[in-house]
């Protein structure tokens, strides 16, 4: 699994003009999986999420995780995290994860989150959307499954 995690003032997903998800101060989550990913994947980066400490002190230094300020979390599923750009001009996607065995890893992940008591949004699954944030730093981190 791939994710690429942004720090966020705010952040909404929209769906023909219809906001469905939104969260305040807390992680956008953009996920996307691959072919030998598995629920330890999930696990692994759930917990790294929660516990990356990317906020930032009394101090003006990174050491305060989400769980320790009450964040929230936006999750948005994206395969195209695992394009191929070395051959041509038009992206390969060979190597994202088929739809429905991605999807149940992208709801365990969040059913993951969600056991931390923090408010958890997230996107619809393979649908077209608008990801809108207002990113806090910036701070965009790129996180990979073991």
């Amino acid at each position: 699994m791939r994710i690429v995690l942004q720090r966020v003032k705010k952040a909404s997903v929209t769906i023909e003009d219809k906001v469905v998800a939104q969260i305040g101060q807390g992680l956008l989550i953009l996920l996307g999986a691959t072919s030998n990913d598995s629920s330890k994947e999930s696990r692994y980066l759930a917990d790294k999420c929660l516990n990356l400490r990317v906020f930032e002190d009394k101090q003006g230094k990174m050491n305060l995780s989400a769980l320790d300020i009450g964040a929230d979390f936006l999750v948005v599923s994206q395969f195209t995290l695992y394009a191929d750009v070395d051959k041509g001009r038009r992206p390969s996607f060979t190597s994202a994860l088929e739809p429905n065995l991605a999807e149940k890893l992208y709801l365990k992940f969040i059913g993951i989150l969600k056991e931390s008591g923090l408010k958890v949004e997230q996107g619809i699954f393979g649908a077209k959307m608008e990801v809108e944030l207002t990113n806090w730093g910036p701070v965009t981190l790129i996180l990979d499954g073991k």
